[in-house]
């Protein structure tokens, strides 16, 4: 039996689910399994009123910075819409070939089809596994984004127990190293 092909990690705070997310792309790497995607992680400003930090490419190490300098006028938030373009332009090509796809979020820019929402939308339209976080605020947004998605908690048991539910969509070369860890 199959689990759903995309789970979405809720019920933590931002950074606490990003350091999750890169530790399971890292383990898995190592695995043999070939992941491809993004993960955020802290810019290390301060006195700054949206968390937005960068995205780091799990297969390259490319960073994009997915914050302005200065704010909007209408706003205070710092998110660079266009950073979060540009890390997207950098998975899209990589997804066919990978056995997983790990997206950091889906936000309010994913939610108006903008951001890292191409590499979601493929990574469906190509029946891959997909694992992501969606903030409670924007949980009405991605459930109609993806309906058949599940929600998973925040812990690497759960992470584990979804990847193998969903060993089915890999090479036979890897079914050794998904079995669950101890």
């Amino acid at each position: 039996m199959t689990g759903k092909l995309i789970a979405a990690i809720v019920g933590a705070e931002s950074t606490v689910i990003q350091k999750l997310l890169a530790a399971a792309v890292l383990d898995w790497q190592r695995a043999g399994l070939k992941v491809c995607g993004l993960v955020e992680e802290a810019h290390g400003l301060t006195g700054r009123s949206c968390s937005s930090g960068l995205l780091r490419n799990v297969e390259t190490g490319n960073i994009f910075a997915m914050y302005l300098d200065e704010p909007p006028a209408h706003t205070s938030c710092t998110l660079d819409e266009l950073g979060v373009v540009n890390a997207c332009a950098s998975v899209v090509d990589r997804i066919a070939t990978s056995d997983l796809v790990v997206l950091s979020k889906f936000g309010k820019v994913e939610a108006v089809g903008s951001g890292l929402h191409e590499a979601f939308e493929l990574a469906i339209r190509l029946d891959k596994p997909v694992l992501t976080s969606v903030a409670p605020k924007h949980h009405y947004a991605w459930q109609r984004f993806a309906p058949e998605a599940s929600f998973i908690g925040p812990d690497r048991a759960s992470i584990e127990a979804w990847k193998w539910n969903v060993r089915d969509r890999f090479c036979d070369r890897h079914t050794r190293s998904l079995a669950p860890s101890n």
